[in-house]
């Protein structure tokens, strides 16, 4: 558990190996001394998790030590006493981001590689522009940034959301679907191919979401936070996610699957092109989770991504 405004998060931790070695692909044991040790932070998304990050995160493992926090009211953090609102999951993401800046050893003050997925994305965007001396770099995966054109399926429960008194009655709705029938229902909506998906995610996903229906504030996070997201789209100015888009200056990777039924590929490049100095990946046949579906091409992006700031950097340094 890691202090925050407010309360405290649950972050999980996956270790720095160091490079790997060797036809077998181990990892070099101890790890060569004069590799990257550098830091990552993962953000899932509305109704994920930190184990979200849990396959990508050990491939990356080859040169960031990682830390994958549950947003306040999800998986095993607790919400803050003060809402729901898009700001407080901001401000979660950058006190952890501060205590992972301050722990002593090697990479200790120095920024971190920054990777949102979705809601985790959008609240990433935020974080980066407001706050560029704690990141790195930014990975953005299908992040939910503001659309005013919401697919089909999502109209009516939209507009039922934003009525007063209706998150109550979808709260009730929820409760009454058992964990394997929400991992279910996840999975094939998520998913460009559910069959990618390894049998022991899904059962560590019932799993994980089992003890999730035992907090207290497990009816209120998903239906009271997606109202806080939806609410989000509609600040101007300085506020708006576009515009503090623009205003990021670190570098970027755009990660879409063009099988995303959440959040609409076609948003994809107009992503890339808004982020000042930016990639993209478009994965064919992969959905809304990437990272989850398809973790070996994502992480090869975001190894490529830092491998290019860091020599950049460099070079910077010697000019």
């Amino acid at each position: 558990m890691v202090p925050v405004t407010g309360g405290e998060v649950f972050v999980r931790h996956t270790p720095w190996t160091g490079p790997v070695d060797g036809a077998d692909g181990a990892a070099s044991d101890p790890p060569s001394s004069g590799a990257p040790h550098e830091h990552a932070l993962y953000v899932h998304g509305l109704g994920g998790a930190s184990t979200n990050w849990t396959d990508l995160a050990a491939l990356l493992a080859v040169r960031f030590e990682g830390w994958a926090l549950d947003l306040p009211g999800f998986g095993r953090s607790a919400p803050t006493p003060r809402g729901w609102s898009m700001r407080h999951h901001v401000q979660a993401v950058v006190d952890v981001l501060e205590w992972i800046v301050a722990r002593p050893g090697p990479g200790q003050g120095r920024p971190v590689h920054l990777l949102g997925n979705s809601l985790g994305g959008l609240v990433s965007v935020w974080v980066a522009a407001r706050r560029p001396d704690l990141v790195a770099t930014l990975t953005l995966i299908s992040p939910a940034m503001p659309v005013y054109r919401v697919p089909p399926a999502f109209d009516k429960a939209i507009a039922l959301v934003m009525l007063p008194g209706v998150p109550a009655i979808a709260e009730r709705r929820m409760a009454g679907l058992t964990a394997e029938q929400r991992v279910r229902g996840l999975v094939q909506t998520c998913f460009g191919d559910p069959r990618r998906v390894p049998r022991e995610r899904i059962e560590e996903a019932v799993e994980e979401m089992r003890r999730y229906d035992d907090q207290p504030w497990a009816g209120q996070a998903l239906v009271r936070s997606f109202r806080a997201l939806l609410a989000s789209y509609f600040r101007l100015g300085r506020a708006n996610a576009w515009r503090m888009a623009r205003s990021v200056k670190v570098p970027s990777l755009v990660v879409w699957g063009d099988r995303d039924r959440l959040v609409d590929p076609v948003l994809a490049p107009r992503v890339a092109a808004v982020l000042p100095d930016s990639r993209l990946q478009v994965q064919e046949g992969v959905g809304h989770l990437a990272m989850l579906e398809a973790p070996v091409p994502t992480a090869r992006a975001v190894l490529a991504l830092a491998e290019d700031a860091g020599a950049a950097a460099e070079v910077a340094v010697e000019v």
